[in-house]
Order: structure tokens, then sequence, then C-alpha cells
């Protein structure tokens, strides 16, 4: 068995002026579930097309199961799975009728192995309804089982949850890591910051470039900057001075629709003019900030406290991976300017 399933070396790709993938490099070993993470149009998609030899890279290289990814394409998609973003189903054939036709794309032959997928993604009520009358969840379950029916050793998973509920998102990572139990590796893209969670590694994309590659808890150790706490303010605090910027309106006024005065945007305003805060913003029902790593708890409350801000709690949280990619591509954001 090679020692990588992937193995990507400065793969670039342009369309035109515009660089798409920006010298990426990253290895993934077998039976890995590895997340690549970020925004829409950060290059996820790009990348893995060309690893499928969809898409000739402007530059780098890259080998996929052993097989290079330019001049033995056709090796690479024959032990691939691929689920793409959009729905490669046919909406007027049933469940069973979409497996059976990828099973013959792929040569599977016999009704064993469309039985099997059937049973492991729950499709076993479904599999005479038209794709046309399923739910997004059962669609994305269906389309899956496209991607496994020949036993793939890789799959490629592209943004496989988006517009499905959390609860359904959690049932579909579940059957990733029944796969994965059975051999599989993994290479899952997403823009949900909380399913990067559920990756042992995840790779970090913005603008094209991978800012970085790790385990989440070495993300959220080493890639964070500084500490992360959880501000929360006495919402029914009285007016607290406000700090020149977005929000001018400083008096408090019964007749004001809520949101135009709101004693969680002037904490934040504060917290953002804080000498040792590297970034804040809204978080539900309160503030999140990213300080230096030399912040004392009394003593930040006490600056709050003579801005203005009533803290009604104050503490040390776990860092989330949104707070990581927010302070690498703050971090990137400043190198290029």
């Amino acid at each position: 068995m090679n020692e990588y399933v992937i193995l990507a070396k400065g793969l670039t790709k342009k369309f035109g002026d515009f660089m798409a993938v920006d010298q990426v490099s990253f290895s993934v070993r077998p039976g890995e579930v590895v997340g690549y993470l970020g925004p829409n149009g950060s290059g996820k998609t790009t990348t893995i097309r060309m690893l499928l030899g969809l898409l000739l890279p402007s530059e780098g290289e890259a080998e996929v199961l052993g097989f290079d990814v330019v001049r033995q394409a056709e090796q690479v998609r024959e032990r691939v799975g691929y689920m793409s973003q959009k729905f490669s189903l046919y909406h007027d054939l049933t469940v069973r009728e979409n497996l059976a036709f990828y099973a013959g794309v792929y040569g599977v032959r016999g009704q064993s192995r469309l039985d099997e997928v059937v049973d492991l993604l729950g499709l076993h009520d479904f599999e005479n309804e038209r794709v046309s009358n399923l739910s997004t969840g059962y669609k994305q379950r269906l389309a899956l089982g496209t991607a496994i029916i020949h036993r793939p050793q890789l799959l490629f998973l592209d943004e496989p949850t988006s517009g499905v509920d959390p609860t359904a998102r959690r049932a579909f990572w579940d059957l990733i890591y029944e796969l994965v139990e059975e051999g599989v590796t993994a290479f899952v893209t997403t823009h949900y910051m909380d399913e990067a969670e559920y990756c042992g590694r995840v790779g970090i994309m913005r603008g094209g470039q991978l800012l970085a590659m790790d385990t989440p808890s070495a993300l959220k150790e080493h890639a964070l900057p500084g500490l992360a706490w959880d501000v929360y303010v006495d919402l029914k605090q009285e007016e607290a001075p406000r700090v020149e910027g977005t929000y001018q309106k400083v008096k408090r006024d019964k007749n004001l629709e809520p949101e135009t005065y709101s004693p969680l945007i002037t904490a934040l305003e504060q917290l953002q003019s804080h000498p040792k805060v590297m970034r804040a913003g809204l978080v539900s029902d309160h503030l999140r900030a990213i300080t230096t790593l030399d912040v004392g708890k009394k003593a930040f409350k006490s600056d709050l406290s003579q801005k203005g801000v009533t803290v009604t709690r104050l503490e040390v949280v776990e860092a989330t991976l949104e707070d990581v990619f927010l302070s690498l591509a703050a971090r990137d954001i400043a190198v290029q300017d």
C-alpha cells in the first residue's frame, strides 16, 4: 500500500489572471478523515477537481492512490468516489434505479452490492421512490451511495451536507465514519466550522491558499495567537461611552427600534478599541474576544468597567475553529498589505 493516498506539491490553478489555487501542498494517509475548510470561492472545489484529473494544474503536481493526476487520470477516477456539490442524480428514476445505473457505469454486476448500499444508507423505505420526491437529506444519502457503489479506496466529498438541517448533517457524518471503519479514506470540503471538528485533520483555505493543516486541537493551540474569552455584559445597563466608528447613536430613546441601541454593540466597540484585543465579535447573546496571552481576568474586567461596560461574566474558553480561521485570515490579510 502507498504511504499516501493523496500527495500534492505546489498545486496551482489559474483561470486567466485569477488565481484559484495558489501553491497548495499537503498529504493524506490511508484511513484519515481530512476536512478542507473555507468559505465559498476559496479554492476547495478547484483543488478536488485537479486531484480527480478533471482540471489540469497550471503548476505543481499531485498523486492520488499512487497515480499521477495528469498522466493517469483514468486510473484515479476508477478507484475513487466523488460526490460533487451539485446532485448528479436522475430525478425521474427511483433510488434503486439510480444505484443500478452507477453500478453499471463502474462495471459492478449483480444485486448484492446494491442491497449492501441500501442497507448502509438506510434507504430501504425509499428504494422505489422517484428521486424527485426525496428530501434533500435523502438525496444526499443517495448521492453518497452512487459514489461508493464500486467500493472506492478514497472518497472526495464536496460540501456533502450543504443545505440540510443539523440533525441530517450529524447523521451523514456518522455514515462517513462507518465507511472509514471499512477502510475508506475521506477528503471532505465544507464551509461549516463545526463540521471540521469531526475531522482528524483540517486544512484551512482562503483566497486559494492553504493557510494551515493540522488536527483541530493543534490548530487551536498553535495557530491562535492568544487567549479566547467569552464576555457577557449586562443587557439592561444604561448607555456607556461610545467609540467613534460605525455606530454613532449614543442616546438611549424609548422610541428607537430595539436594534438601534444595544449594550452588546457598545461593549463590542469598547473591546475592539482595547489595545490587547486582537479580534472581537458577537456570538449569540454574548461577545467573543481574542486577546494577547498576557491579559489577566481581573485587569481585563476592570478595563471594561472603566469604559462603562458592566461585565456579568468573563471567562477564558477553548477556542473554536472559527476563531482559528478568522485569526489566520486576518494574519494573511496583514501580510498581503
